[in-house]
């Protein structure tokens, strides 16, 4: 299911833990991209043009770009770099997905390659459609069915779960 970037341009605030314990600001903001190395050689040029000497530690104090997925403080700069690359691949609704699923980079690529169902004005209109699908409802019943109730029932039992990327746009995702 591959998805477009959406402008997802993933930063991140690097400090020096030695001029921040000083009580001085020194760091910088750093591109990451998909290159693990070059994020180091980044980090190891702010630290060397610090105001304490001989300053080697570090911590994200921000950062931008990630799609509201966060990044901890001191999480390590390969996963940085393989959190940023996902959303690049995947854009806003991966990084919509990878929150769902805790961070998971596995669990959110399988579920946008394998458990993707389609966007929806809401999860009933999903079940409405894949029921209307699947089964021959005779007219006199067609009243009578409460998808409401069936979307509160599959989201309570796991059955699915959504993400919104905007009004009337509910991306709906099997679990089982």
């Amino acid at each position: 299911m591959g998805q477009a970037a959406d402008d997802l341009e993933p930063r991140i605030y690097v400090a020096c833990l030695a001029a921040y314990n000083g009580g001085r600001l020194h760091g910088a903001w750093i591109d990451v991209e998909d290159d693990v190395d070059a994020v180091w050689v980044a980090i190891r040029a702010m630290l060397a043009t610090s105001p304490e000497p001989m300053a080697e530690e570090f911590a994200i104090h921000d950062y931008e770009g990630f799609g509201g997925v966060e990044i901890a403080e001191y999480a390590s700069i390969a996963r940085v770099v393989e959190i940023a690359a996902f959303l690049r691949e995947r854009g806003t609704l991966g990084a919509l997905v990878l929150a769902e699923v805790g961070g998971d980079l596995d669990a959110a690529a399988a579920a946008l390659d394998d458990q993707y169902h389609g966007v929806f004005a809401s999860l009933a209109d999903c079940l409405q459609a894949m029921t209307e699908e699947t089964t021959a409802i005779p007219e006199a019943l067609r009243l009578y069915i409460d998808y409401e109730a069936m979307a509160r029932d599959a989201r309570l039992n796991g059955e699915v779960f959504t993400v919104e990327t905007g009004a009337d746009q509910v991306h709906v995702f099997w679990t089982r």
